[in-house]
């Protein structure tokens, strides 16, 4: 029968339904039975997407005899960690300071009290290469609880003590000094073979790439502009990058970007639409603007959800293998195109007799632009329909509040630059539905199907979407995104700020975990605290008002010490300086006529620049005393909401 999962409205949870395990969702009903019962907790944190959580869901949590031994001994929780970030970051935070390493599925054992004495990641169904098994773990564990009570409270207030003096970062500058040191360091890491930085696994550093490329903007270095050409074309033409429909996978395995973890996550696509669409902007790449082109179809076609959101993710595995969806070998490609373009195909996409990938198989790469591109639309067209007769990936079809908001403020902006009307047709469409369902008396962090979860946003959700309405309203002009931004900010402001300065991650009337986390450190998407100080900052120059701004500085003070030492993991907190050092810049376009002047004012590559357009007289604070030129619309550069002479034409305004 079905457990408790099926009422979840979380399609990771429901994945667990029918599981044996007798699972709970987090929550105080499921602690009180663990202290009634004098029983750990077992909680389980993974995600729709994941390949590892599939793999020990199947071996473990689909096993009659190891569920019998949960149910027994432990309570046994389950969350997704899409939902649930602030339980996420606690347990992640004690899994990396007592194994030295983190992932998913996230396996956590804890007191009735949500003390953890044991953490760990994947663990298999029987011992393999020094891993136990699952179930001598869960009897190891079982048994010091009951035997040796005292030993393991030790070792969960060791834990929590640990966790707690490790929460406030030092502060410090990011001024002009550290921000080019940061370039310094990250050039030192760089593949110069390969692009990225570090080796393998490689993640697509999109939050660097802003930074590298506000960097350049700002000082004109070349080094950090090579960083960013290497690194995007490098994972342009890769097998990260789906060569036939678009799309990001979620990382390359190897250092060359061949072979990718081939769930796709609207978070990544999300970013790095706005990697390439500035690196275009600021280059003129036709390769930048292709990419940037396909990501955004991409998200809107295979993401976007019938009420206008966009969904969280795309799953690795389909027919029961990774990849399957994706792949191809030589025979498949001469079937589907006959010999003749099936060898140019073959020799194209750097499919091998032996494969790239597993079993034979080769993810498609496109290191090379085709020579003959008529030639190329015709083999990508048939080699798509013949992939649509194959297994899809199953949709994790949640709708995360933050995720969405990076994905609004990619395409509002992506819409105009590239002149893709529907872009910013999508980006209104999804920014409503965060306004209708999301924002109610608080933001909520997840929807499904048009209803609201339970679940309180956290940090990032507040700074991704204010951003994002921000966004829209530079789009449309209609002041109403400026007051929706204005609830979010303000809530920011009273209810996450540290006394000590930055930002705590959840608010100080949300649901109090064992320790309230602060991780000011840049992730797979921007930390709650760079997220928040990046709209604050836009916020400030629209508005002209300093508290915001300020806020923003003690956010980004907050991670100095994360962006001076280990500058990958603070991509766009950096960022958010190179705006602060540049201004930013606000510009506003006013009048009837205004899209050719909108367009070239977000062509400009100022680091953090704000541009609004909308009509004389809207109530946006930096349109007050704006008015047309001759009666002609009009452009205003300014900084500090002080003003050089208003502009009429596209020329006068990129000569600024």
């Amino acid at each position: 029968m079905p457990n408790r999962l099926a009422q979840a409205t979380s399609p990771y949870l429901q994945q667990h339904a029918d599981n044996p395990v007798d699972w709970w969702e987090w929550s105080d009903e499921a602690f009180v039975e663990a202290k009634k019962l004098d029983r750990p907790i077992l909680l389980s944190i993974g995600y729709a997407a994941c390949h590892w959580c599939h793999v020990m869901a199947h071996e473990s949590f689909e096993d009659e005899v190891t569920a019998a031994y949960m149910n027994e001994h432990y309570i046994n929780i389950k969350v997704d960690r899409e939902e649930r970030p602030d339980v996420d970051a606690v347990y992640m935070s004690a899994t990396q300071a007592m194994t030295g390493q983190g992932g998913w599925p996230m396996t956590c054992v804890l007191t009735p009290e949500g003390e953890p004495y044991f953490a760990g990641t994947y663990f298999p169904p029987e011992p393999r290469q020094g891993t136990p098994a699952f179930t001598q773990v869960l009897q190891a564990l079982s048994e010091a609880w009951n035997e040796r009570r005292d030993e393991v409270l030790t070792v969960s207030k060791d834990v929590l003590s640990h966790l707690r003096s490790d929460i406030d970062p030092i502060g410090g500058d990011l001024g002009v000094e550290q921000l080019d040191a940061a370039v310094e360091s990250l050039a030192k890491q760089y593949d110069a073979e390969s692009g990225g930085f570090g080796s393998s696994p490689k993640f697509p550093p999109s939050m660097v790439l802003e930074f590298l490329l506000r960097n350049a903007a700002r000082t004109g270095s070349q080094q950090a502009l090579d960083l960013v050409a290497g690194t995007c074309e490098a994972m342009a033409r890769g097998g990260m990058y789906d060569q036939l429909s678009g799309g990001f996978a979620r990382y390359s395995v190897d250092r060359f970007w061949r072979v990718p973890h081939f769930e796709k996550m609207l978070y990544d696509n999300a970013l790095l639409l706005r990697v390439y669409l500035h690196w275009w902007r600021q280059t003129a790449s036709p390769l930048a603007a292709r990419i940037a082109r396909e990501t955004g179809r991409f998200i809107i076609d295979e993401l976007g959800t019938p009420e206008g959101g966009f969904a969280s993710a795309l799953d690795a595995d389909s027919d029961g293998h990774e990849g399957t969806f994706y792949v191809w070998n030589p025979n498949q490609l001469m079937r589907t195109l006959g010999p003749a373009d099936g060898a140019w195909a073959t020799e194209l996409l750097g499919v091998t007799g032996g494969g790239t990938f597993e079993r034979g198989f080769s993810t498609l790469q496109l290191l090379n632009d085709p020579d003959d591109q008529a030639r190329w639309d015709d083999v990508r067209a048939k080699l798509l329909d013949a992939r649509a007769g194959r297994t899809r990936p199953a949709r994790d079809d949640k709708v995360v509040a933050s995720w969405n908001g990076l994905a609004i403020t990619a395409l509002a902006e992506a819409g105009v630059l590239l002149e893709e009307p529907d872009f910013s047709a999508a980006a209104i469409r999804a920014a409503e539905l965060l306004a209708d369902v999301h924002l109610g008396d608080r933001l909520v962090r997840t929807s499904r199907d048009g209803v609201a979860s339970t679940h309180a946003g956290v940090l990032e959700d507040h700074g991704a979407v204010a951003e994002a309405f921000l966004a829209v309203l530079g789009t449309t002009g209609d002041a109403v995104w400026l007051d929706r931004a204005r609830v979010l900010l303000d809530r920011v402001v009273d209810h996450f700020a540290d006394p000590a300065g930055g930002f705590f991650d959840t608010a100080d009337d949300a649901e109090a975990l064992v320790v309230r986390p602060k991780d000011v450190s840049d992730n797979a998407y921007p930390s709650g605290t760079s997220a928040a100080v990046t709209a604050l900052i836009s916020f400030a120059a629209i508005t002209g008002d300093h508290r915001y701004r300020a806020a923003a500085e003690s956010g980004i003070a907050s991670a100095a010490s994360v962006g001076t030492q280990v500058p990958r993991f603070a991509g766009w907190t950096l960022a958010a300086a190179e705006a602060l050092v540049a201004g930013p810049l606000e510009i506003a376009v006013v009048g009837p006529e205004r899209s050719e002047l909108h367009r070239a004012a977000l062509s400009l590559s100022s680091p953090g620049a704000v541009v609004v357009a909308g009509e004389v007289g809207t109530a946006i604070p930096l349109f007050e005393q704006r008015d047309l030129v001759d009666g002609k619309t009009a452009a205003y550069v300014c900084r500090g909401f002080v003003c050089e002479r208003p502009v009429t034409s596209v020329e006068e305004l990129r000569a600024r």
